[in-house]
């Protein structure tokens, strides 16, 4: 699958662009795994934008929670944005909507953070 996180550094804010297939392999998941985490570091407020994923299995929502445990444990800020309308859903029936702040832009992302 290749790169599933781009990375776009805004001075103090980085954008991680995830792109991300309908389903994953293990393979795969460990990549999305190391380059998301990797990604979110001290110093840099993090908009996660999923406007170019429609769909995630428990096991991405899991990384998604633990992406939000390594942004607090280094001090940054991390909101999503883009979901689709059936992520939307997913995120509202789990309660992630609790855990995480949820806008509709990037724009949007990156004047909150």
């Amino acid at each position: 699958m290749g790169q599933m996180v781009e990375i776009i550094d805004l001075g103090s804010q980085r954008v991680l662009e995830v792109r991300l297939p309908d389903s994953l392999d293990p393979l795969e998941f460990d990549q999305l795994n190391t380059q998301l985490l990797d990604a979110i570091v001290a110093g840099k407020s993090i908009v996660l934008d999923l406007s170019q994923t429609r769909y995630v299995g428990s096991s991405v929502l899991g990384l998604l929670v633990n992406a939000r445990m390594r942004a607090r444990s280094v001090g940054a800020s991390l909101v999503l944005c883009g979901l689709s309308r059936r992520l939307s859903e997913i995120f509202a029936v789990t309660s992630l909507t609790r855990l995480f702040t949820v806008v509709d832009s990037r724009q949007d992302a990156l004047q909150s953070v």
